[in-house]
């Protein structure tokens, strides 16, 4: 059990009076004020996934149909006595909570995905046969409306009538009678329910008629006329039928409530958890809150967890950052310490780090979703004790050490096993020595009764201590020592320094001063500060190297995969263009195949056998000519590669030029076309492009462009697509530094520009490229590209 002094300590209070924004009802709010740390782990467990199936229906777009209503509670425990009537504004709170019984009724009736919600008990209910009467009598002002009765709309209707009947027949009186000069006014009014007209006083005796009252001034007196008193008697009879059906209403309508007055009850109780929820949920979502994760081994983890008062007051513009905290303690497979000693300047966020920790352990306990990465995990606690903040007191004659240690004792008392301890400021307020010895045997005692603890100091004497028993760790708060300014960052494994002198100079304490405490403070004391700051300066290094190292691979990385891509791009371009090559034979083929059956059937009606065996053998070797040469061609193995050979990679089916070697791993870097990609050794023979060209040239595939090796210097891409282009400038260029060519010539011609520039784009890249120009005017002009290759 957590005591409500704790919750006080750490605020929790005010995280209720938060979410409680969210609620839909005033006695939701007090609902919220009430939650507490749960005991039993199901709970917990049950109430984060209710919150989460909520916030599963808002990530869908779908809202619990809730809206405002008010706390009839009281209103039924009026109902209970027979006979008991409740006023219309009181019947009235009943309407806005049976709608919402209803529609949410419906809207979670069917669903699947709300499993856990559906286990509240008892489930909501319609009440159509008390909402649709209720709805259909009782006004949003509270009146009765006409629609309550039949016999109440006819009485209404008659009331109206005579009413209008009355008011004619005394401005007939006036108009017949004469007696407009002895009016004070020209209206007509009501005194005590009694229609009148306002004479002058000195007149009254003028006018017969009966006085109902006088003016405060005393000159006018009004004055009901005679001839309507029988009127009005008959008005004042149906108003007294009015009011006995209206009566008749309230009473039918309460009667039908305490009919049902438990089940309405009991709805009420699963209305009210549902809002709970549902608030719950709505402030999870408005600050990315995560499921807590609740574990029986003990161990506390914190990943990215940011204090959620503090996350109010950025998100209200009071801070401009939120610097999340990390630490884990009593973790049973990475053999963490169950003890942090948390040191560091003052305002450096040490307290900060504490509540930080106990409020979402509160939160997880609770079942409340937490500001935290998802790693982060909460041990099942039986208890929280902190002692945080100053409790001296002149009543009791309490000094701040005092009340500190009469705290600690209390706690020593109730610690134990499955108990998270807060310690802020362990060992202040008294001699430093004293009170380090006893920080130091309260941090073993606890430690030896099983309880994890997180404590804050300023005495580096527990530092020592600390880093020599194992179970124990230091943390520190990060310090900027250039600027003197806290970071508002744990470090753990790392203690931290006060830098009281440094913060002091900073709020202009004199320089003498200044320069007699580092004068006190002595050499020992300089050289422990000079170690921390060097330890500081060598983490802060190698983090700078691992985030270095970190971004270089992710670069790497995506490199890889990119070249994958483009590798697997290739292949299945290579593919399809042979699939396609291989469709349009056979289609050849097929037209021959008809043509030839044609001669076969003219040659058999004239019995030249010869002739039709020749014919059989050229539809054979037509269909030899015509399969994807790529398949018959025999690879060439390389018995040696060198740096800037032309090859021919096997997997790919292309030319390339090798960029560099890897004997270790028996690969090589390769440029084909416009990639770059390692491949093995073995993937590579002798380039094919010759071999290539030489069988191309006895066939009919006159769309390919040529080349001789050691004559042709040029090559002509005018009117190819830019793809096709660059896919034989790759080969021209492989081959020709092959011939030791030192100079050759692309023409591309004009046009747009776009093949001009795509063609100078890859020259620009190609490793065997030295340099290009535009061709002179008896060499093309900028229709021509002159390429420069290596020599």
């Amino acid at each position: 059990m957590i005591a409500s002094e704790t919750l006080a300590r750490l605020e929790f209070d005010k995280l209720l009076a938060e979410i409680s924004r969210h609620a839909h009802s005033s006695c939701t709010a007090e609902h919220i004020g009430c939650i507490r740390p749960l005991n039993d782990l199901q709970a917990m467990r049950t109430t984060s996934g209710r919150i989460d199936e909520i916030r599963a229906l808002d990530r869908s777009g779908i809202s619990l149909a809730f809206g405002h209503f008010e706390d009839i509670r009281s209103s039924l425990e009026l109902l209970r006595p027979v006979g008991a009537v409740l006023a219309p504004l009181e019947l009235l709170q009943f309407s806005p909570v049976l709608r919402l019984y209803a529609d949410l009724a419906r809207q979670c009736m069917y669903r699947e995905d709300i499993t856990l919600l559906k286990t509240i008990e008892p489930q909501l209910q319609s009440f159509p046969d008390i909402l649709e009467p209720l709805v259909a009598s009782i006004d949003s002002d509270g009146s009765i409306m006409d629609s309550a009765s039949t016999l109440l709309r006819e009485t209404r209707r008659a009331k109206r009538g005579l009413a209008g009947r009355i008011r004619k027949k005394i401005e007939e009186i006036i108009r017949d009678n004469g007696i407009e000069k002895f009016l004070q006014d020209d209206f007509i009014t009501q005194r005590s329910g009694r229609w009148v007209i306002p004479v002058r006083m000195d007149s009254k005796g003028m006018v017969k008629g009966v006085v109902h009252d006088v003016s405060s001034s005393g000159e006018t007196a009004f004055m009901e006329p005679l001839e309507i008193i029988p009127f009005v008697n008959e008005l004042e009879n149906l108003t007294a039928e009015e009011r006995a059906e209206e009566i008749r209403i309230l009473r039918q309508l309460s009667s039908w409530i305490r009919e049902d007055a438990d089940q309405i009850a009991a709805c009420f109780n699963t209305l009210l958890e549902l809002d709970r929820l549902n608030s719950m949920a709505r402030f999870a979502t408005e600050f990315d809150l995560e499921p807590a994760r609740i574990n029986e081994e003990g161990e506390l983890r914190l990943v990215e967890a940011r204090h959620p008062l503090l996350l109010l007051m950025q998100k209200r513009g009071v801070l401009k950052n939120v610097e999340p905290l990390g630490l884990e303690l009593g973790s049973p497979v990475l053999d963490a310490a169950s003890v942090m000693v948390i040191t560091g300047p003052n305002a450096g966020g040490k307290t900060i780090a504490l509540k930080t920790a106990g409020m979402l352990a509160l939160m997880a306990l609770s079942g409340l979703p937490v500001p935290a990465g998802p790693r982060s995990t909460f041990p099942l606690l039986d208890s929280l004790l902190v002692d945080i903040g100053d409790e001296q007191s002149i009543e009791q004659s309490h000094s701040t050490f005092s009340a500190h240690a009469a705290r600690i004792t209390g706690i020593l008392r109730q610690s134990g096993v499955s108990t998270l301890v807060l310690l802020d400021e362990l060992g202040a307020g008294t001699e430093p020595l004293q009170g380090a010895a006893i920080a130091c045997g309260v941090l073993h005692e606890l430690q030896q009764q099983g309880s994890m603890v997180i404590a804050t100091t300023h005495l580096s004497d527990i530092i020592g201590f600390v880093h020599q028993t194992p179970g124990m760790i230091n943390a520190g708060m990060a310090f900027d020592d250039a600027s003197f300014t806290p970071l508002y960052r744990l470090i753990v494994g790392e203690p931290g320094q006060s830098h009281a002198v440094e913060i002091a100079r900073r709020f202009g304490m004199p320089e003498g001063v200044i320069a007699f405490a580092r004068q006190m403070l002595g050499n020992a004391g300089s050289e422990f500060a000079s170690l921390l700051a060097e330890l500081r300066q060598r983490r802060n290094d190698y983090e700078t190297q691992l985030r270095s190292l970190d971004v270089r691979e992710r670069s790497l990385d995506q490199r890889s995969a990119e070249l994958d891509m483009r590798a697997e791009h290739v292949i299945q371009i290579r593919k399809e263009a042979a699939e396609k090559g291989w469709n349009d034979a056979k289609e050849l083929i097929s037209a021959t195949r008809r043509r030839t059956n044609a001669l076969l059937d003219e040659l058999k009606r004239e019995k030249r056998s010869e002739i039709v065996e020749e014919l059989r053998q050229a539809e054979m070797e037509l269909i030899a000519q015509l399969k994807p040469q790529a398949a018959s061609m025999e690879l060439v193995p390389l018995t040696s590669v060198t740096q800037g050979d032309a090859v021919h990679i096997s997997s790919l089916g292309y030319d390339g030029v090798v960029l560099s070697l890897d004997a270790r791993h028996a690969k090589a870097r390769v440029r084909a076309r416009r990639m770059e990609l390692d491949v093995l050794l073995t993937d590579l023979s002798k380039p094919r492009g010759a071999a290539g060209r030489s069988a191309k040239k006895g066939s009919a595939a006159s769309w390919k462009v040529d080349i001789v090796e050691s004559e042709q210097r040029e090559l002509k891409v005018i009117g190819l697509r830019v793809d096709e282009a660059l896919a034989e400038l790759e080969p021209f260029i492989n081959h020709a530094a092959a011939a030791g060519l030192r100079e050759v010539r692309v023409i591309h011609g004009i046009g747009s520009g776009r093949l001009r520039d795509a063609v100078r784009e890859e020259l620009e890249r190609h490793p065997l490229v030295d340099g290009y120009r535009p061709g002179e005017p008896h060499e093309g002009r900028d229709g021509a590209t002159i390429v420069v290759l290596r020599s």
